[in-house]
Formats: C-alpha cells, structure tokens, sequence
C-alpha cells in the first residue's frame, strides 16, 4: 500500500477498488478506460490502487463506458465526495508524517482491531499524562506548542471508541508494559485505572502476557491488525519502526500475524484475570 501524495482515506482505497471490479465487470482493459479519460494506463491503474485523487469527472465518465446506471452512478459519486474530504486529523498534519496518516484512517474505519504491544500503552487507551510523559522523550527536541499538538491529535483518535458502532478492541499487553514507569507514579497508577475501566466495556478485551508465559510468538515486536466491514479490504497488518511503517494486506502475511496472535491469546491471562492482575501490577507505584 505505498503511496506517492499524501496517504489516501479507507474511504479512496474502497472506492478504487470498486472501480476496478466494475470495469472488470464491463469486460474494459486499462488501454481502452484510460482511452476514456485521455491518460495514460498507469493513471487508471493509480486510480483503482488509491495513489491519485479519485476525480468526479473522471469517476463519471468510466462510470458512463462501464454501463453503471444513473442512479448507481449518483450513489458513488457522492461517495467519492465524501471520501475525498480531509478526515479530522488533517488539521494537526504539521506533526502527522504521511506514512502514519494511513494509520489513523484505517483505524477510524476498522471493526475490529487487534494488537500486541511489548513496550507501552496503547495510543487509543493513554491517559493524556501518560500520552504526554511518553511523546515528550520521543521527541525530546518539540517545544510545548507542538507536544501540545501531538497530545491532542492523540486525544482525538480516542474519539472513536465513544462513537455508535465503535471498534472491537482485543489487546495483548507485556507485562513490561505496565512495569515500566512513564512519568511518576501517579500517572502510572492513573493510567493503569483507565486499563482497568476500559477493559470492563463489552467491545473491549485486555489480555497481560505475564513474564513467567516464556517466549511468545510476538516477541519479534510491537504490531496492529485490522479487520474492516467493507468486503473489498482486506485485513491489514502495521508494523513501526523509528522512521517509517509498513502496511500488510497480502494474505499469506497477514495469515502469520493472526495465527501469532491466536497463540498469544492462549499464553497470555485470561480475560476474566485482567482486572485482577492489573489491580496487582499497580500495587508497584
């Protein structure tokens, strides 16, 4: 899913490849859609993979040589419309690199997300002192202007857990990850509350990997799964690194992630133990 603009919405990417099945449909080659437009194959080809804008004049007329009836027709234009405005997060994109613009649409999108985190809280699950005690040593050179800005756009995406249809959260934590101490012991005890009242919501499964599990499948690093409502995407696996990410959707990879994660779902305590062991791990501060 590498990208050469800035990152595209779920939205553009769904719409790409719908209209790559429609023209399939219609028995059209690249040669004779992008004859439609007057461009060349690879725009058209950009067009279905979400590397370019999706252009209502554009999307109309190969909407037109597919067959697509009006009222059709009418319907996903307006979704490209809407898939073309900027998401909420646009607005803080002075601290929001490209690569993790990504990030946040498929979040937003998502119907369920997995992950296993070996070093910190999660974003969607941070207290906003713990947010700010852990970007102020990741990025040691910002001035309070901009860790203000990276603390809110973090806050922001813990909007969607509160909206109608939220996510399905199902989380693995190491037992380092609530350890390890992030600002002083009040933010520490604070944040492992949140932990505590966050896993009691029915759409949301907390699991500790406990020290004495041994190794684990997940041990190689930090990882997100996620799983979408829209049948043209595919389930997506994120993986970080210091400067950059990749985005996973072939589906032998993806098999890998999500059998690691049903093996460390059997190794890690149970869901019904997670109050009680973080109750425990917050006697430490």
């Amino acid at each position: 899913m590498g990208e050469s603009r800035s990152a595209p919405t779920v939205g553009q990417i769904v719409l790409g490849l719908r209209l790559r099945d429609l023209r399939e449909r219609a028995g059209k080659s690249f040669d004779e859609a992008a004859a439609v437009l007057s461009v060349t194959t690879s725009t058209v080809r950009r067009m279905e993979k979400a590397e370019v804008g999706l252009r209502p004049l554009y999307v109309k007329a190969l909407l037109e040589s597919y067959g697509v009836g009006k009222e059709e027709a009418d319907s996903f234009l307006a979704l490209v419309e809407k898939a073309n405005r900027p998401g909420w997060w646009h607005r803080f994109r002075s601290v929001l690199p490209d690569w993790f613009s990504l990030y946040v649409s498929l979040e937003s999108e998502a119907s369920l997300i997995r992950s296993y985190e070996p070093h910190c809280v999660p974003g969607l699950l941070q207290t906003e002192d713990y947010a700010r005690a852990l970007l102020r040593t990741g990025f040691p050179a910002a001035d309070e202007e901009e860790l203000d800005r990276r603390v809110a756009l973090r806050m922001g995406r813990q909007q969607l857990l509160a909206k109608p249809g939220a996510p399905r959260l199902w989380m693995v934590l190491d037992e380092q990850v609530l350890r390890r101490p992030v600002g002083n012991a009040a933010v520490m005890r604070a944040q492992i509350d949140r932990l505590i009242e966050e896993s009691a919501k029915p759409n949301v499964s907390l699991q500790v990997m406990p020290f004495e599990a041994g190794p684990h499948p997940g041990m190689f690093g930090p990882f997100q799964l996620f799983r979408f409502s829209y049948p043209e995407l595919p389930d997506v696996v994120y993986s970080e690194s210091l400067t950059g990410a990749v985005y996973i959707d072939e589906r032998p990879e993806v098999t890998t992630y999500l059998e690691a994660l049903d093996r460390m779902v059997t190794q890690a305590v149970p869901v019904q133990e997670t109050e009680r062991v973080l109750r425990g791990l917050r006697e430490n501060f």
